[in-house]
C-alpha cells in the first residue's frame, strides 16, 4: 500500500473565507466546492510529506502548514499587497530554505518557503 495524498483539513464556520489567502495570494485553484467544504489545490506533482516538530526552527513556533513556492519574492509581494502581516522573516535558514511566516484567515501559522 502507498499513501497517494495527504490533505490538510482546517475547521471553520466559513469555508469561503479561505479564498482571499489560498486562491488570491497563493494562487491555488478551487478543486471542489460543496459549500460546506471548499478544497484548493494545484495540479503540480507534489511529494507526500507530514512533519512532526518540537519547534519551527531558528527558535520559531511550529507552523500549522508549510507551503513551498517556486518564487518566494513573488509570494512575499502578494502577501504585502494583501496587507497580511509577516510574523517571521523573510529569512535564509542554515538548512537551505528561504522563508517567512504569516497567518491565514483562520489564524493558522503558515510557513511559506523556497529551497535555494
Amino acid at each position: 500500500m502507498k499513501v497517494k495524498r495527504i490533505v490538510a483539513d482546517i475547521g471553520t464556520a466559513d469555508p469561503k473565507a479561505a479564498q482571499r489567502f489560498y486562491r488570491d495570494v497563493l494562487g491555488l485553484e478551487v478543486l471542489m466546492d460543496l459549500n460546506w467544504i471548499v478544497t484548493y489545490g494545484s495540479q503540480a506533482k507534489m511529494s507526500v510529506q507530514i512533519s512532526f516538530a518540537s519547534e519551527g526552527g531558528s527558535g520559531t513556533p511550529t507552523p500549522d502548514l508549510s507551503v513551498e513556492v517556486d518564487d518566494l519574492d513573488e509570494a512575499l509581494r502578494r502577501v504585502e499587497a494583501a496587507k497580511i502581516a509577516i510574523e517571521y522573516g523573510p529569512a535564509t535558514e542554515p538548512w537551505g530554505v528561504r522563508r517567512f511566516f504569516v497567518r491565514d484567515p483562520f489564524g493558522k501559522l503558515v510557513n511559506i518557503l523556497s529551497h535555494h
